[in-house]
């Protein structure tokens, strides 16, 4: 535990750096800026290989480009620790976009959790994406029927940097297992789902878009897949406390799942800078995203709508591009 420590030490620190550089205009990690600050050439900030952010931020910024005709435009899609990483890099300009969960997004902007005292006044959201659920999953063959059962146990929860750790220790605390009480394992989804299969942990936590290949992938190889529910008093005390909801995973939204899943769930957004990314840039951005989703593949592709345009996030501050588009196509008034 003593290096997990010093590892979560060192991250706090360098996103307090991070954050603390936020007075610098900065030209950022893709290149120069004009000379109003803002720039054409784009990095996006996406999540750990395994999970949804990082095959989705690859096929947004393909259909940018593909799309949007600017000078100079172009958007790099790389990974990332995910939420809490996006945000900072955003904030001090090495990012222009990044995905991020809706409940990351309110403690930066309220300055709390991992964020407390920190200003994030140049990130706006230009859209909320689909809704993510926290699975809990373990295998048959570990003999584990409920989360009560993870003390003692080893447990990837998720990489510095995302939602998922947040998320997984708050669970975990609901069911009085506090830290100590467990090995945990600070792992991106692709190297918990291979931890899992070879018998190195004994169950993953992923905050991530409903249904994950991953977790398809975990399936296919073992045929013995099982979700833990986060149910009774802890769910609530998990409602209450956080900026989740209850949500339900619907038996056969995974084709080899049988027993619907209770667990919560929050939303992914795409944010950009409002200082790096101009107003008629980020307005582009967003109508491409709406207009044009249907050419991308990934599944949760299919969820990006104007319906749930701004689901999770009404009272978080907006990109005036994403705004001007909003306004213009009735969303908002």
């Amino acid at each position: 535990m003593r290096k997990r420590a010093l590892f979560s030490f060192i991250l706090i620190l360098a996103i307090g750096m991070v954050l603390g550089a936020c007075g610098d205009s900065g030209e950022g990690s893709s290149g120069g800026s004009d000379s109003d600050g803002t720039m054409t050439n784009l990095t996006m900030g996406t999540g750990s290989v395994g999970g949804v952010y990082y095959p989705l931020g690859g096929e947004m910024a393909n259909l940018f480009k593909d799309n949007i005709d600017v000078d100079g435009f172009d958007v790099s899609s790389v990974e990332s620790g995910a939420s809490v990483e996006n945000i900072a890099k955003i904030q001090s300009g090495d990012f222009q976009l990044g995905i991020a969960q809706n409940t990351t997004m309110i403690n930066a902007n309220n300055q709390t959790g991992e964020f407390e005292g920190k200003t994030t006044d140049k990130v706006g959201v230009i859209a909320s994406l689909y809704p993510e659920g926290l699975q809990v999953v373990t295998l048959d063959s570990t003999g584990i029927e409920s989360i009560e059962e993870l003390k003692g146990k080893k447990v990837a929860i998720g990489p510095p940097g995302g939602a998922t750790r947040e998320a997984a220790e708050m669970v975990l605390s609901a069911y009085g297992i506090e830290e100590g009480d467990y090995q945990a394992y600070e792992e991106g989804f692709g190297d918990a789902k291979s931890k899992l299969q070879n018998g190195t942990i004994d169950a993953s936590f992923a905050v991530v878009g409903v249904p994950s290949s991953t977790t398809d992938e975990l399936a296919s190889a073992t045929k013995e897949v099982k979700f833990l529910d986060i149910e009774g008093d802890a769910l609530q005390e998990v409602v209450d406390n956080s900026q989740y909801e209850a949500y339900t995973v619907e038996a056969g939204t995974y084709d080899w799942q049988e027993e619907p899943v209770q667990t919560v769930t929050a939303m992914a957004l795409l944010l950009g800078s409002t200082e790096q990314v101009s107003e008629d840039l980020a307005y582009q951005i967003t109508k491409t995203l709406f207009e044009k989703t249907d050419a991308m593949t990934i599944e949760q592709a299919k969820l990006i709508t104007e319906d749930s345009a701004l689901t999770g996030a009404s009272d978080l501050p907006l990109h005036p591009g994403a705004e001007k588009y909003f306004k213009e196509v009735g969303i908002i008034e």
